[in-house]
């Protein structure tokens, strides 16, 4: 008989991690109880996603929020925060501590745009982490300096997204229009004439941080023009010039700030959408 023992072990032994696979699976219920309450709009008899709670295509999983689009590309959609909508500064304060108090006089704004000369360095009021960014901008249509056209958006105060003339001039790849700067060129340079409107649409990922430690780095990706230029790019740590990033702050959220560098640089259309990682 013993010559039979290993056989019918084998086949015990598969059963069970069946039936324990199906328990795993589907829980108390059978999968024909599973099924039974399956209506084509969703199920209950299909596997557990990884790391998840959900089942592939699973009916009590909640539906996404309703979010009206904007009207036509680059407007607002319904849930956006508007940073500038060509009418004033409420968002914004200076982002000199010095001058923080005093508010940003709205009589600068000239055809629904702001010259970042006038406003000085500025900041948003609120602070954001992850978000979804539409800037829009202009360098000045004639060379002004060695800085012609050069600013910049620093996610969190302290991640800088490049701004500055690259259609006409040409700068170190990782200092051009669409860099991360100091650390990663874009993919393409995809800027138009000198004094055009051009757009960037930015997804930004702030850092995790446990303390002092960095958990998770920050992450962009960027289209410039309607050209992806940073496709989910690493970002290794705070801008800083001439010399290596690291991550200095160990905060997830920050203001947005836009840097005056020493050129007429215009600004205008600019709405931000905090968003929640699932």
């Amino acid at each position: 008989m013993s010559g039979f023992a290993a056989p019918w072990s084998c086949c015990f032994n598969r059963i069970v991690a069946a039936v324990i696979l199906c328990l795993f699976v589907f829980g108390t219920s059978s999968p024909s109880e599973c099924r039974a309450e399956d209506d084509g709009i969703g199920y209950r008899h299909t596997p557990l996603l990884p790391n998840s709670k959900w089942r592939v295509n699973d009916r009590s999983r909640p539906q996404p929020p309703k979010v009206a689009p904007g009207k036509s590309p680059g407007t607002p959609p319904a849930d956006a925060v508007i940073l500038f909508d060509g009418k004033d500064f409420s968002q914004w304060e200076h982002a000199k501590s010095t001058d923080n108090a005093k508010d940003i006089d709205p009589k600068i704004i000239e055809d629904g745009a702001f010259n970042i000369l006038k406003t000085d360095q500025i900041q948003t009021k609120r602070h954001f982490g992850d978000c979804q960014l539409h800037i829009e901008w202009a360098t000045p249509e004639k060379a002004d300096g060695n800085n012609w056209g050069n600013s910049g958006i620093f996610f969190l105060g302290n991640y800088e997204l490049q701004i500055i003339e690259s259609h006409d001039s040409k700068m170190y790849a990782d200092g051009m229009a669409g860099a991360l700067y100091g650390q990663t060129p874009p993919l393409v340079n995809a800027a138009r004439k000198p004094g055009r409107w051009q757009t960037f649409d930015v997804v930004f990922t702030a850092p995790r941080f446990d303390g002092e430690k960095l958990l998770s780095p920050a992450y962009i990706t960027v289209l410039w023009n309607g050209v992806l230029v940073q496709n989910h790019t690493e970002v290794m740590g705070s801008t800083r010039w001439e010399t290596f990033p690291s991550y200095r702050s160990f905060e997830s959220t920050g203001p947005l700030v836009l840097q005056q560098h020493g050129s007429a640089v215009r600004y205008r259309n600019i709405w931000i959408r905090p968003l929640k990682r699932e």
